[in-house]
């Protein structure tokens, strides 16, 4: 069923039910760590190729943890913003104990 979420903090809650296994939360946090070593890789070695393997490392890992521990699609593919956002407050939430691994 579509949802219409008008803000982020009415997002959130159904993010975070779309990762309620910990493996896919484990698997998000993996490849956002790696988003961070590609930009900072890029960064230092001033090669843009590394902003793709980003990309490949945050989606990828990802998506490996919807399609096999979920199994159900990506809120990125409906909610791409808002998915975006939650990755990294979720990230957050992890770092500080907020949700559990």
């Amino acid at each position: 069923m579509s949802k219409d979420f008008r803000t982020f903090r009415d997002f959130y809650p159904f993010y975070l039910s779309e990762h309620a296994h910990p493996a896919c939360r484990r698997l998000h946090f993996v490849g956002s760590t790696l988003v961070l070593a590609c930009i900072v890789a890029a960064i230092l070695t001033r090669n843009a190729w590394w902003l793709l393997g980003a990309v490949f490392a945050g989606y990828g890992f990802a998506w490996v943890g919807h399609f096999v521990f979920e199994k159900n699609r990506p809120a990125t593919f409906k909610y791409p913003v808002y998915s975006l956002i939650g990755d990294w407050v979720m990230f957050r939430d992890m770092l500080t104990g907020r949700i559990r691994w």
